[in-house]
C-alpha cells in the first residue's frame, strides 16, 4: 500500500510538470489563437484541475497496482502505452470531433497524453514492485 501511495504522488507530480510543459509551452501558441474557447487565466479553476490530476493518477496507479499480476517496468510501460493511446485519442480527437479546436491542439493533446501515460507507466513500474 505504501508503494501504491508513493507511486500516486510521483505520477501526480510528473503529470503536473509535464502538463505545464505541454500546455504552458508547447501548445501556448495554438491556445493563443483560440481565446474564445478558454477561461481567462484569472478565472481558471486550478485547484479543481490539480484535483482531477490527482484522481487520474490514483486511478492509473490503482489499476496497475490492484489488477496487473505481472508487475515489472516493461509491463507498466506497456500498460501506460495502451492507457495513453485510449486516453489520448479520446481527449485529443474526441474533443476535436465536437469542438472547433485547431488540429495542432488535438494532436498535441493526443501525443502529449500518450507520452505522459508511458512516463507514468515507467514511474509506476519502478515504484510498485511484485510482492514476494
Amino acid at each position: 500500500m505504501k508503494r501504491t501511495v508513493l507511486a500516486i504522488l510521483a505520477v501526480f507530480v510528473l503529470w503536473s510538470v509535464m502538463d505545464f510543459v505541454i500546455h504552458g509551452i508547447v501548445l501556448a501558441s495554438p491556445y493563443a489563437l483560440t481565446p474564445n474557447l478558454w477561461r481567462p487565466m484569472t478565472e481558471m479553476k486550478m485547484g479543481l484541475m490539480y484535483a482531477t490530476v490527482l484522481v487520474a493518477a490514483a486511478v492509473f496507479v490503482g489499476i496497475y497496482s490492484w489488477f496487473v499480476a505481472d508487475k515489472s517496468v516493461s509491463t507498466a510501460v506497456r500498460y501506460g502505452l495502451v492507457f495513453g493511446i485510449g486516453s489520448g485519442m479520446s481527449m485529443g480527437y474526441g474533443s476535436y470531433s465536437v469542438m472547433p479546436l485547431p488540429h495542432a491542439i488535438a494532436l498535441g493533446w493526443c501525443i502529449g497524453t500518450v507520452i505522459e501515460a508511458v512516463a507514468a507507466g515507467w514511474v509506476t513500474g519502478m515504484i510498485v514492485k511484485k510482492q514476494g
